[in-house]
C-alpha cells in the first residue's frame, strides 16, 4: 500500500480528453467483457468517440485523475454538485492497486465540499461489488442505452 503515496491527483481538464478516451476504451473491453458480451462492451467503449460529449460532461462534473510516477492516467472518478457520480475508470493494467478506492475518497470529498448529504450513481455490473463493499447500496436495476444497446447497470447510492 506504501506505492499508494507516489499516485498523483490532480483535477482532470480538457487536455486530458484523450488520456480520457482510451483508458475508457481499453478498461470497458479488456476488464468490463467479465460481466458484458462483447457487442456489448465494443457498443458501449463507442459511446467514448464523441468528443464534444467528453466536452460536456467535463464541464458538467469536476473530474479528478490518478497519475502514475511516470505522469500517466491511471484512473478517473468525477462529482457533482448534486452529488451524482458519474464516472469511475481504472486502467486494465492497474486494477486491484488501490486506484479506485483512492480516487473513491476523494470524490466523496468533493461532495462534502459540495454539501451533498447523498452521493448517486450509475454502476456497471463489473463495479457494482466494489461500490457496495464501499457503503452504497442498488437502488434498481436499469437498462441504460449506450450507442445501439442497452446495457444493465445499477442505479445506487449512499448517505454522507
Amino acid at each position: 500500500m506504501d506505492k499508494q503515496m507516489n499516485y498523483k491527483i490532480r483535477p482532470l481538464e480538457e487536455k486530458d480528453i484523450h488520456d480520457m478516451q482510451n483508458l475508457f476504451h481499453t478498461t470497458v473491453l479488456n476488464i468490463n467483457i467479465k460481466d458484458y458480451t462483447k457487442e456489448e462492451v465494443e457498443d458501449w467503449a463507442s459511446c467514448g468517440d464523441d468528443m464534444e460529449h467528453w466536452k460536456e460532461i467535463l464541464f458538467n462534473n469536476q473530474f479528478i485523475g490518478a497519475f502514475n510516477e511516470q505522469g500517466c492516467l491511471i484512473g478517473y472518478s468525477s462529482m457533482n454538485k448534486n452529488g451524482y457520480l458519474h464516472s469511475m475508470f481504472v486502467h486494465k493494467d492497474w486494477q486491484g492497486k488501490g486506484i479506485a478506492t483512492l480516487l473513491l475518497s476523494e470524490v466523496e470529498k468533493i461532495a462534502r465540499q459540495y454539501k451533498v448529504k447523498e452521493i448517486t450513481s450509475e454502476v456497471s455490473k463489473t463495479a457494482r461489488p466494489f461500490f457496495e463493499h464501499k457503503g452504497y447500496v442498488v437502488e434498481c436495476e436499469q437498462k441504460q442505452q449506450a450507442n445501439r444497446l442497452k446495457l444493465t447497470n445499477y442505479k445506487m447510492k449512499k448517505v454522507l
